[in-house]
């Protein structure tokens, strides 16, 4: 789901090494590979001379497991004796509140094959590989050989062009993790183009399959068939055109192939106008904002591996900012990023590559809104809802919707849970992820109908849910889950989560504003749920439940939720309660230092006005190896397991450094952290309509102010609050002293 685009870009100099990185040398590792995608195919590209590979990917591809035949377990008839149990005091009741069935993970993520081309194995003189993010194109070149690739978001297609001689091309399904049951056939025949390759991957027991088609047309020489791939010879480029298809039995490839071939016709320079029409599309989404951290000149023009080694400099912060959001956008359109964006070169991704919805993912969009890419939330809602339908019926017998924490893409029910990990007892999950519709709602000023709809089977649900009182007489969320922790003195199911609390309060409310003729009902219902609670240590406690203890040392941070991304909390209409979420900030540890943990530290620091944690966090993730050479990052220390949360949740964290908004409020350099003293910050999206430019430095900032309708808003700065009086198609300049 998505709203309408945002129209126009950022008003940015012409493409600079901001813009792009580069390595002296191919990748070493597919890890290392730069990468290209449209939101539905991508395309991992290692740029190695005489033998290079283009490992293909698409959204769709996911291994069948067993899961895909799973259903939500059938547990509402138990739920009324599992809510008197916890609320009578046997906390560890929840954790027998399963059918049985195992552990099982979601339908795993993998690479669908390599485009292999082998050249002649000529002497490598003055190589240089590079991807530019407003194209989209990664190009290796070198003495007597080129090539350049890019995935079209105009044509769905992976479109490669290879300036050599002789040349052999097949399909190579031989991948890191492959199931040695894998059915694999080659096709190959010839075409008026030059030749067309097939390659079919049949998952072990099972009658899915995906097929992949390349389209190799020659420009001069001639192409012969050499099975399984083909050889070209005496020619002055080559074009390959590929699209992968994950199907139930057979695939046309004659109709695949004839659709490759509808694209060169009539093209006298394919590349260039298949190019041309991608960049329509895409440029124009990547610029919208831009980032300048006046960097040294001699900094910026380094590989992104050098760079990698100089954490402590502002070119590398541009240079990550500026791929997190050409990552981000390349992995967007048919779903939001997986846990390893679009892309991977192995069949055994780490947690099933999934789309992982209690942190990851909500981590990975963060920068949707401000930071204008309403292509990030074409996502999971719309074609999952009749499965979170299903998980409100069978696990809590309610009318409504519940999403899952994990999803493949293909199913939405909630069916992944164990002892330790009870995600099923998870309510807050539709909550968060229709979060970022909400904000393109308020950007846009309109509010899409499709939002609205979730919206309403949200607030639907917790009606059905929020039946149960406490002592004092509030409703009670029980069974309530905090991901992915517990009570140190208690099970893994409790009560009164403060998400869950901040969740159900923010989903009754918003649904509220959408649907008039139900607001009394769902705010009365709102306001009877209890108040977050303080701790013995002065901390906003992760349950509001009395008697449950908090857990400090762990990578989520669930309980901040009113911090992050609500508005429920902060210094200027809750200062104490945001003094509690503070100290709460401070109590916890980072666990196993996982990325995301120490950015959505950050998201939260930033939002309480602590540049120091917001720095602290920020130099943690640069100087512990999180980013291979391609800028995709790692999801532990030392490039530990290929994961995007820091790639993509970077330009979030300084974007909430710099500016924070509300449909009401405007908030200017919350939380500037020392690694970024000066800079410009150019065409972010508020959440009141006005675009705005940004430019700061120690001694004050200016600020532009382009706003698309009349109201007023609050501004805060360091100087304090005062009113902002804008008017649609009128710029407003602010200036500020800060010393």
């Amino acid at each position: 789901m998505t709203g309408a685009p945002v129209d126009g870009t950022a008003e940015a100099p012409g493409v600079t090494p901001v813009h792009g990185t580069w390595e002296p040398a191919p990748a070493g590792r597919w890890e290392d590979a730069f990468l290209t995608g449209n939101g539905h195919h991508g395309a991992l590209a290692s740029g190695t001379p005489n033998d290079d590979r283009v490992i293909v990917t698409h959204h769709t591809l996911v291994r069948p497991n067993g899961t895909e035949h799973a259903r939500p377990p059938r547990l509402a008839a138990e739920l009324p004796a599992l809510q008197d149990r916890l609320l009578a005091g046997d906390h560890r009741a929840a954790e027998r509140f399963t059918d049985g069935r195992p552990l099982q993970w979601v339908q795993p993520f993998h690479p669908a094959f390599q485009v292999r081309l082998r050249g002649p194995g000529a002497e490598v003189r003055g190589y240089r590989r590079a991807v530019d993010f407003t194209t989209g194109e990664a190009t290796a070149a070198c003495a007597g050989w080129s090539s350049r690739v890019f995935v079209s978001r105009a044509d769905d297609v992976i479109v490669q062009e290879v300036e050599a001689t002789d040349l052999a091309v097949c399909l190579d399904h031989r991948l890191p993790g492959a199931p040695a049951g894998l059915g694999v056939g080659h096709g190959a025949f010839l075409t008026p183009e030059g030749a067309l390759l097939s390659l079919r991957a049949r998952y072990p027991d099972s009658d899915r399959a995906c097929t992949g088609v390349t389209l190799v047309a020659a420009s001069g020489g001639t192409t012969e068939l050499v099975p399984p791939g083909v050889r070209v010879t005496s020619a002055r480029s080559v074009l390959l055109l590929t699209r992968v298809r994950r199907h139930t039995g057979d695939l046309d490839v004659v109709a695949e192939s004839r659709e490759l071939r509808d694209l060169l016709d009539g093209a006298e320079r394919p590349y260039a106008e298949l190019l041309d029409r991608h960049l329509a599309r895409h440029r124009t989404a990547y610029l919208r904002v831009t980032l300048d951290l006046e960097a040294d000149p001699t900094e910026r023009a380094l590989p992104g591996s050098e760079l990698l080694r100089r954490p402590a400099g502002a070119a590398l912060l541009e240079r990550l900012f500026a791929a997190g959001r050409y990552h981000l956008l390349s992995s967007s359109g048919l779903c939001p990023p997986r846990l390893t964006g679009l892309w991977t070169g192995d069949w055994d991704t780490a947690w099933s590559g999934a789309f992982t919805n209690d942190a990851n993912l909500n981590l990975q969009t963060a920068s949707a809104a401000a930071a204008a890419l309403p292509e990030v939330t074409e996502a999971l809602v719309d074609r999952q809802l009749p499965d979170w339908r299903e998980n409100a019926r069978s696990l809590f017998g309610a009318r409504g919707v519940v999403a899952p924490a994990h999803s493949d893409g293909e199913s939405g029910y909630a069916c992944h849970f164990s002892r330790e990990y009870p995600l099923h007892l998870w309510t807050a999950g539709a909550d968060w992820l229709v979060k970022p519709l909400v904000d393109h709602d308020e950007v846009r000023g309109a509010r899409d109908p499709r939002t609205a709809a979730v919206l309403a089977e949200i607030a639907v649900f917790y009606e059905d849910f929020l039946t149960r009182t406490g002592p004092d007489g509030h409703l009670v969320v029980v069974p309530s889950y905090s991901p992915e922790n517990r009570p140190a003195n208690a099970g893994w199911g409790a009560l009164d989560a403060a998400m869950d609390l901040s969740a159900a309060r923010h989903a009754l409310l918003t649904a509220a504003r959408y649907h008039p003729e139900r607001a009394e009902a769902w705010r009365a219902l709102a306001g009877r749920l209890p108040p977050h609670r303080v701790n013995a240590d002065g901390a906003l406690a992760e349950w509001a439940w009395p008697g449950l203890e908090d857990t400090y040392e762990h990578r989520h941070l669930s309980h901040l939720y009113g911090v992050w991304p609500l508005d429920e909390i902060n210094p200027y209409d809750t200062p104490d309660l945001a003094a509690a979420a503070h100290r709460a900030l401070e109590l916890r540890g980072a666990e196993n230092h996982s990325a995301h943990g120490h950015l959505h530290h950050a998201l939260l620091a930033a939002r309480l006005r602590d540049a120091g944690r917001v720095a602290h966090a920020l130099r943690e993730v640069l100087a512990g190896g999180y980013f291979h050479d391609s800028l995709m990052s790692a999801h532990y220390p030392g490039r530990d397991v290929y994961n995007a949360d820091a790639a993509h949740t970077l330009p979030a964290v300084l974007i909430e450094a710099l500016v924070q908004s509300t449909p009401d409020r405007l908030v200017l350099l919350p939380a500037v952290p020392d690694t970024c003293p000066r800079g410009e910050l150019r065409g972010v999206r508020t959440r009141f309509g006005a675009r705005l430019d940004l430019a700061w430095n120690p001694d004050g900032a200016r600020a532009v102010l382009r706003p698309g309708r009349t109201l007023r808003v609050e501004l805060r700065t360091s100087a304090g609050a005062e009113p902002l009086d804008l008017v649609a198609g009128e710029d407003r300049v602010l200036t500020l002293r800060t010393r």
